[in-house]
């Protein structure tokens, strides 16, 4: 049985583009969110992940789930796993990159090959739900 690293992830579209982050000194894209700390459910992890990478704070009545996806992790040994619980909310504040995020910027699906593998299933799915240009 190989390794499982379990995160959680937001998922904001506009204008059919989905927001993206890129951490300092890393080439791929990833959907904002990150690992749970211990005893946290998936919406307070999502809540605090957003607010220490981009500065916004999600509001959490409007937190809504679309599904977990699984693929090989990105720069991990191989049969390691990463399986991301995707989220749609809404947020109240300016985003501006915090912590390690260098950078965001809005993906359409045709970028797809800018974020990592587990990320490209959650576009596919995204596009054929019509949300993701």
């Amino acid at each position: 049985m190989g390794t499982r690293i379990d995160k959680v992830a937001w998922l904001y579209i506009a204008e059919g583009k989905l927001l993206g982050a890129r951490s300092k000194g890393k080439e791929l894209f990833y959907i904002p969110g990150g690992k749970r700390e211990p005893g946290e459910t998936d919406e307070q992890t999502l809540v605090r992940e957003v607010e220490e990478e981009l500065s916004v704070r999600l509001q959490p009545e409007t937190i809504s789930r679309l599904g977990v996806f699984e693929a090989e992790a990105d720069g991990k040994a191989a049969g390691v796993k990463v399986a991301m619980s995707c989220y749609f909310a809404d947020f109240e504040g300016e985003l501006r990159p915090a912590a390690e995020i260098e950078e965001y910027l809005w993906l359409t699906y045709e970028e797809r090959d800018r974020v990592s593998a587990v990320s490209q299933l959650i576009f596919d799915r995204l596009h054929e739900l019509g949300l993701l240009l």
